[in-house]
């Protein structure tokens, strides 16, 4: 039976033990696992660091830009996607990211691929992309709401620890009903999701937690995830 299988975690910076959490979640000895830049508008230093962290994995680390041109790439970027065992999301522009995807058919090719079992994540952007929606500073002047893919059909709220305005303005949406109830990661945090339920949330320390976040009788209720600290 395919397992459809998602790590999203609050921060986009690359880690190794959730890059490596990821790699063991495809059961693959070497698994094929891909970085897609988008909403950081294919960042090269972002890129490197990507490769940089999986030097100390075993695996084979992939790179799908969608700054390219026809020239340049023979493979279209189902072709690609459907060769990999896993995806990594980076951080940056939630909205532009999801209006590029949707124009190359990547929205599409990344749906088809999680269904047959490809394991998909990330970090910001890349965690809030799979959601229905949260707030993003994709926009300017203030943070607003931005409607995701609904892999998971409820909402997100990443950086929840480390952007000030962040968790006050999850707890006012959803009390407003601006928002469902969802699930909130600390920058250091992730979330497990198997078959789009909470299987487990993992955490670079104990510090950093997730949390699962919903209204009831007119209040705000978070209720901790218990997480496995990851070495």
């Amino acid at each position: 039976m395919i397992q459809r299988q998602l790590l999203i975690y609050g921060s986009g910076r690359h880690t190794v033990p959730f890059i490596n959490y990821m790699a063991e979640l495809t059961g693959k000895k070497t698994p094929n696992i891909c970085f897609i830049p988008t909403a950081s508008g294919d960042d090269e230093e972002y890129i490197a660091r990507f490769h940089e962290v999986c030097t100390k994995i075993d695996l084979k680390p992939h790179v799908l830009k969608v700054w390219i041109n026809s020239y340049d790439q023979k493979e279209t970027f189902t072709e690609i996607i459907n060769k990999m065992d896993a995806i990594v999301v980076g951080g940056g522009n939630t909205l532009n990211m999801l209006a590029i995807w949707k124009a190359q058919g990547i929205d599409v090719a990344l749906k088809k691929a999680y269904e047959n079992g490809v394991v998909m994540g990330g970090g910001s952007a890349g965690s809030l992309c799979w959601f229905n929606g949260g707030t993003t500073d994709s926009r300017p002047a203030e943070l607003s709401i931005v409607e995701g893919m609904k892999f998971i059909d409820k909402s997100h709220c990443l950086h929840y620890n480390s952007e000030k305005s962040r968790r006050p303005l999850y707890h006012t949406n959803i009390l407003k009903g601006k928002l469902t109830d969802g699930y909130a990661c600390d920058d250091r945090s992730a979330i497990h999701f198997i078959n789009e339920k909470v299987h487990r949330s993992v955490s670079l320390d104990a510090a950093h937690k997730s949390y699962y976040v919903y209204k009831s009788d007119g209040k705000i209720i978070e209720e901790l995830i218990p997480s496995k600290v990851l070495s």
